[in-house]
């Protein structure tokens, strides 16, 4: 088998390790944990070439209710846009949608040449400020909306055993909370170690949202160690979110001005349409000395 096999059939192993059905048949699981194993040490050295190509991106809504909302889809669009113009594929691994057309939250995976070194310095609390259609009296609001942008693992990068997760599953909901299944196919995952909770409802099928839910669980848990492994070091560690408060900026939509600023780097671009439509690369180039 060459590595590509290697690889499929030790993703395929994971799943199953990670699945409550194998759990109850203890003959089969000793056997694909032994395969498991075997595998896991002929890959030990292996690096996959797209590796650093692969991104988790995770949008939520902070600050300003339904404008929060409203922007943090925006932002979505924005990448969206910026991954076709450079042929990136674009995956939804979850998305929480509103009333008002905005999203509470979105995760959604980006594949392709750079994706992850170019998205990198996206993380962080995002400011905007402009006059809502909803407001009468003209004023201008500030709202908030917090990026994440995660390298995604794949199992070989993280072991999740069985015994440290807890699956529920429940009806997939649309906007309002209202839901839009008969059946019970989306899926909730704790990671009881850390504490960490995730989630899907993309899918159509109950296994279909478990795989990704559990890939965007090892995308957190590689951040976090990370994150340790790069603390105990001695290094600074810099928080990718903060609190979503409308202090803890690293970009401002000015709209009434037709500015965006990044203060990180103290430098500020005009024309938002065009950067809202997705041409980033000016932004993006001039933040990788962050």
């Amino acid at each position: 088998m060459d590595h590509d096999e290697l690889r499929k059939e030790f993703d395929d192993l994971a799943k199953k390790l990670s699945d409550p059905e194998y759990l109850s048949n203890p003959p089969e699981y000793q056997k694909i944990a032994r395969r498991y194993g075997e595998l896991k040490g002929l890959l030990a050295k292996a690096v996959s070439k797209t590796d650093e190509d692969e991104a988790i991106v995770e949008i939520r809504a902070g600050a300003g209710g339904n404008e929060s909302s409203l922007f943090a889809y925006e932002l979505y669009r924005m990448y969206a846009k910026y991954a076709e113009s450079k042929a990136w594929r674009i995956k939804t691994l979850d998305s929480h949608k509103t009333e008002v057309g905005g999203i509470k939250e979105i995760v959604f995976e980006v594949s392709g040449k750079n994706a992850l070194s170019k998205l990198a310095n996206e993380s962080g609390v995002h400011r905007v400020q402009r006059i809502p259609e909803t407001e009468k009296s003209g004023r201008i609001h500030t709202s908030t909306a917090s990026v994440a942008v995660l390298p995604k693992a794949k199992p070989l990068d993280i072991e999740i055993k069985p015994e440290d997760i807890k699956m529920d599953v429940f009806r997939a909901s649309g906007p309002g909370g209202q839901n839009v299944n008969k059946t019970s196919s989306a899926v909730r995952i704790v990671h009881l170690p850390s504490g960490i909770v995730v989630s899907s409802q993309e899918g159509r099928l109950q296994q279909d949202n478990r795989d990704l839910a559990m890939t965007i669980l090892r995308a957190k848990l590689l951040q976090q160690r990370r994150s340790e492994e790069a603390k105990s070091r001695g290094e600074i560690r810099r928080q990718q979110i903060g609190s979503g408060e409308r202090s803890e900026k690293v970009r401002t939509y000015n709209f009434p001005q037709d500015r965006i600023t990044d203060h990180r780097i103290k430098k500020s671009w005009s024309n938002i349409t065009r950067i809202m439509n997705g041409e980033l690369d000016d932004l993006i180039n001039a933040e990788k000395n962050i």
